[in-house]
C-alpha cells in the first residue's frame, strides 16, 4: 500500500505531479506526430517514423547530461527550464501546416525532445530524494506509475481534442495543431508551477550537491598527532614519562 504521508513531501507531490504531465504531454504528442507526417504531409509511413527521429536523438543526447545538471544547479532549475524548452517544441508544432517544409519542422521535435530529456531523470531523483532510504524503491515506483497514467490521459485527451476539432468544419490538420498547442500550453503551465512549488519548499538539490555542501570544506580527520587541547606545563611529568621511568634499562 502506498502511505499517504509521502505526499506530505512537497518535493515528492510536486515532482510526482510534473511527472503526469510529462508523460500527458510526451506520449500524448508522440501518438499523433507520425499521423502528421502521414496525413497532413503524404509522407511515407517509413519515411514518417524517419521523420520522427529528432526527438527521439535529442533525448538519447541529452538524457546522459540531465542528472549532471541537476547535481550542479539543482532540480527545480533543470526541471523548470526542461518543462519550458518542451512546451515551446510543443507550442512551435502546433503552427506547422501541410506546406511546411521538414527544415522548419525537425528542430522544434529535437527542442522539445530535449526539453523532456532534461526532466525525466531529474524528477525520479527528487522524489527518490524526497522520502527516506527505505523508501526509495516505492517512490521510483510511483514516479514511474504516475508517468504512465499521463501517458494514458495524454492520448485520451489529446485525441478527444484531436475529434472534437475535426468534427466540425476544420480540417485533422487543424485538429492536430490544436492538440499540439493544447500539450504545450499544459507543460508551460507546469514548468510555472514546478518553479513556484520547489521555490517555496527552499532550495531544491540533488543528493551529490548537497551530500558535497554538508561536508563542508573540509571533514574532521582522525590523527594519531595530540589535538589542540591543554598542553603540560614545564615540569609536568606525561604519560611516556611514566611509562619510560617503569621500563628496565
Amino acid at each position: 500500500m502506498l502511505p499517504p504521508g509521502l505526499f506530505r513531501q512537497r518535493l515528492f507531490t510536486v515532482s510526482n505531479t510534473a511527472m503526469v504531465v510529462v508523460g500527458f504531454a510526451l506520449m500524448g504528442s508522440s501518438f499523433f506526430f507520425s499521423q502528421f507526417f502521414v496525413y497532413v504531409q503524404g509522407s511515407s509511413i517509413l519515411r514518417a517514423g524517419l521523420q520522427t527521429l529528432p526527438l527521439s536523438l535529442a533525448m538519447v543526447i541529452v538524457s546522459p547530461y540531465a542528472g549532471r545538471l541537476a547535481a550542479r544547479h539543482g532540480f527545480r532549475i533543470v526541471v523548470t527550464t526542461g518543462l519550458a524548452l518542451a512546451g515551446l517544441g510543443l507550442v512551435a508544432l502546433g503552427t506547422v501546416h501541410a506546406d511546411t517544409g521538414y527544415g522548419n519542422v525537425w528542430w522544434r521535435l529535437a527542442v522539445a525532445g530535449a526539453g523532456f530529456a532534461l526532466t525525466l531523470s531529474p524528477l525520479t531523483g527528487a522524489a527518490v530524494q524526497a522520502v527516506g532510504p527505505q523508501e526509495g524503491g516505492l517512490a521510483s515506483g510511483v514516479s514511474s506509475t504516475t508517468r504512465q497514467i499521463g501517458a494514458v490521459l495524454g492520448v485520451a485527451v489529446l485525441g478527444a481534442v484531436v475529434r472534437a476539432r475535426q468534427s466540425g468544419a476544420s480540417s485533422f490538420e487543424t485538429g492536430l495543431d490544436s492538440a499540439f498547442l493544447v500539450a504545450g500550453a499544459v507543460t508551460l503551465a507546469t514548468a510555472v508551477f514546478t518553479g513556484l512549488g520547489w521555490a517555496r519548499s527552499g532550495p531544491v538539490r540533488s543528493g551529490l550537491a548537497q551530500s558535497t555542501s554538508a561536508d563542508g570544506p573540509a571533514a574532521p580527520r582522525r590523527s594519531s598527532e595530540p589535538g589542540p587541547g591543554p598542553h603540560p606545563g614545564p615540569g609536568a611529568v606525561t604519560a611516556s614519562d611514566k611509562a619510560s621511568a617503569g621500563t628496565p634499562s
